[in-house]
């Protein structure tokens, strides 16, 4: 993580793109990440919603907290629609119907969004090489439907889908690694961040933005609600996450990995799991299973990112 030797909110805008005043649960995290992802971006930014807690909290009529340019999608075509925008967008410069200035497009979803329902249009627009950031607000279920399993959901979690008691144990399948598939697309960034280290999330939005061509960002979001935890300990949780190795910190700039936080040894993954209810039907057993499984991925990312910088020596 880089260090400051000034005071760091003094290097932030003070200006609220997304404004206060949503409906938000308490100790929203994923509303922290979206104020949080709006301070890397400016006016001359367009915001493709997909339907999701965001869009619900922040956009009922008559009221908005978006101070951007917004468009509300579909679960499934996000990324579709922010295709569409770039594409738009490139054709009314063409033809000088609108100055020809640097605008941003940004799609947002959450998982559910992302990695399920919208995973084949957002695969299509990283493939067409379409220039835009999408991120990802992962809170790791479908928590505005009523807290439903969705394939980011960690192994091991309660859900309404994917309860647990006599018959079921939780989640039944590892999460799935979004971030590697969009790797995979060859695209110029991807990123995971989380509002918990708000300076490294802000610096990565930047960067995403910056990038000459599709960029995806992938964000831890802590939801009290789903994740049965206490609303205080939201940026706690985050950083546990990040430090037990459950959600490691890192960028892959043009197929090349970098830590963003490097933990040496790994808090112990009690440390994260014992503070949300959503967790405490597990058995040691199941504990050490999951434990085993998050130093294992946690050490395929570190030694992608050692062998990158040792090529660069």
């Amino acid at each position: 993580m880089q260090n400051y030797s000034v005071f760091v909110p003094k290097l932030l805008p003070k200006r609220e793109l997304f404004a206060p005043g949503h409906r938000g649960c308490i100790g929203c995290g994923e509303a922290l990440a979206v104020r949080l992802a709006t301070k890397a971006m400016d006016e001359n930014t367009i915001i493709v919603n997909a339907t999701g807690c965001m869009e619900i909290i922040a956009s009922q009529y008559p009221y908005t907290s978006w101070r951007l340019p917004w468009i509300h999608t579909l679960f499934e075509n996000t990324a579709a629609v922010a295709s569409g925008v770039e594409s738009a967008l490139k054709v009314l410069k063409r033809k000088k119907r609108i100055e020809d200035k640097d605008i941003k497009i940004v799609a947002i979803g959450g998982d559910g969004a992302t990695v399920d329902i919208g995973l084949q249009a957002l695969s299509g627009a990283m493939e067409r090489g379409h220039n835009f950031t999408y991120i990802c607000f992962d809170n790791e279920a479908y928590m505005n439907t009523g807290i439903q399993r969705s394939s980011a959901t960690p192994f091991g979690a309660a859900t309404t889908t994917s309860p647990a008691g006599k018959v079921g144990k939780g989640q039944f399948s590892w999460k799935k690694d979004m971030p590697a598939i969009a790797v995979a697309h060859n695209i110029p960034y991807v990123a995971t961040c989380c509002p918990s280290y708000p300076f490294d999330m802000i610096e990565k939005v930047s960067k995403a933005l910056a990038a000459d061509g599709p960029a995806y960002i992938h964000c831890l979001s802590v939801c009290p609600t789903g994740w049965r935890c206490a609303t205080e300990d939201t940026i706690k949780i985050g950083r546990l996450a990040v430090e037990t190795g459950v959600f490691p910190l890192y960028e892959v700039v043009n197929g090349e990995y970098k830590m963003s936080m490097e933990t040496p040894a790994l808090k112990p993954l009690k440390e994260y799991t014992s503070l949300q209810r959503r967790f405490r039907h597990l058995t040691e057993e199941s504990l050490d299973l999951i434990q085993e499984r998050v130093q294992l991925e946690y050490n395929k990312i570190a030694e992608r990112a050692a062998c990158a910088l040792k090529l660069e020596k």
